[in-house]
């Protein structure tokens, strides 16, 4: 059956056109999965029951059953979602003073092979579709009964290998009639897939952009980073400028400092040099330990002098709240857990 959150209001008119109805009970079916949250269509009682039927026989309203449930010391919480196929994803809900940030993943596996990440080693099996990246804001909101109001792609798979239905969901979840979360509240992350940077900029949307740099050289960040293989950091970089030069909109670079890798003050001194005059935010990140990783947190003292080196000279850099990390927080941790159970 089809996912009816796969689609946006335009095409939903056309899905109920194709069905003999009239195009504003797309509006009414949009209002009652957004606004009213239903979860059956027999709810949507404005709708004639012979209308109701119909929708019952060729669309499903897609509902996650939550595997598992981890909540941190510090508020944190993991949810292992069901994707009711065999396959199972992973969603983090963190909260800061502005509100309910959520870690949404965009893949099944990941194709990346970053070898600081949890989710290496997790075979791609497939894109997530545009109504399964809602449902998890949908499923959190629910479980929780709060309002999310920022959401991160940074969960597991890489945004940009799903663009379409990323950028789909994007702007379901800004859209007034949807969820309803402003741009500027919703980021989203690559390792660097260069000619879909250069794609995004042309979407002008007003989310932000993270890239996950992570070093300074190539061969350093080729060993990190198999993608930088295919896109050097020079090349990387320029589609960076050219993003900011389109939209006017700041860049966040991610860098995750690993013990005696790439956390001295030569790599700092590299990383100026690469981003001076860039509109960008560095976001130094505490790396997560994984299992069988070969990479390891950065001491305290050396994530200090990096972010106020950076800063010194003229690089606005700030430390990332470790968040979750007695529940497993790395991308794709609790998913390799219940894999190996």
């Amino acid at each position: 059956m089809k996912n009816i959150k796969d689609y946006t209001l335009e095409e939903l008119k056309e899905e109920v056109k194709n069905l003999g109805e009239k195009p504003f009970r797309a509006e009414q079916i949009f209002k009652w999965l957004y606004e009213d949250k239903v979860l059956s269509f027999d709810d949507m009682t404005n709708l004639s029951i012979d209308l109701r039927n119909k929708l019952k026989e060729i669309y499903e309203i897609k509902q996650f059953k939550i595997l598992k449930k981890q909540v941190a010391s510090d508020g944190t919480k993991k949810y292992l979602f069901d994707l009711l196929d065999g396959n199972a994803i992973e969603t983090v809900l963190m909260q800061y003073h502005h509100g309910y940030s959520l870690c949404v993943s965009s893949q099944v596996g990941c194709k990346m092979g970053c070898k600081f990440c949890a989710s290496t080693g997790i075979p791609f099996v497939r894109n997530l579709t545009t109504g399964e990246i809602l449902e998890q804001i949908m499923a959190v909101e629910r479980d929780e009964n709060i309002r999310i109001s920022n959401v991160v792609f940074m969960g597991i798979g890489e945004p940009l290998d799903n663009y379409d239905n990323v950028v789909k969901a994007i702007h379901l979840i800004n859209n007034p009639k949807c969820l309803n979360i402003g741009a500027r509240h919703i980021s989203i992350s690559t390792s660097g897939l260069v000619p879909k940077i250069y794609k995004l900029a042309e979407e002008n949307i007003q989310c932000t952009l993270s890239i996950s740099l992570h070093a300074t050289t190539n061969e350093q960040r080729s060993k990190m980073m198999p993608v930088n293989n295919t896109y050097h950091i020079e090349e990387l970089l320029q589609a960076c400028k050219d993003y900011i030069e389109k939209t006017n909109r700041r860049i966040s670079f991610e860098y995750a400092l690993a013990k005696e890798n790439n956390d001295n003050l030569e790599d700092a001194k590299r990383l100026v040099k690469l981003l001076k005059g860039m509109l960008c935010h560095v976001n130094l990140i505490p790396i997560n330990k994984i299992e069988n990783g070969e990479f390891t947190k950065s001491s305290n003292e050396n994530i200090i002098k990096f972010r106020d080196y950076l800063n010194e000279h003229g690089i606005v850099a700030t430390i990332r709240r470790e968040l979750g990390s007695d529940i497993d927080a790395a991308c794709g941790q609790l998913r390799r857990k219940n894999l190996h159970e």
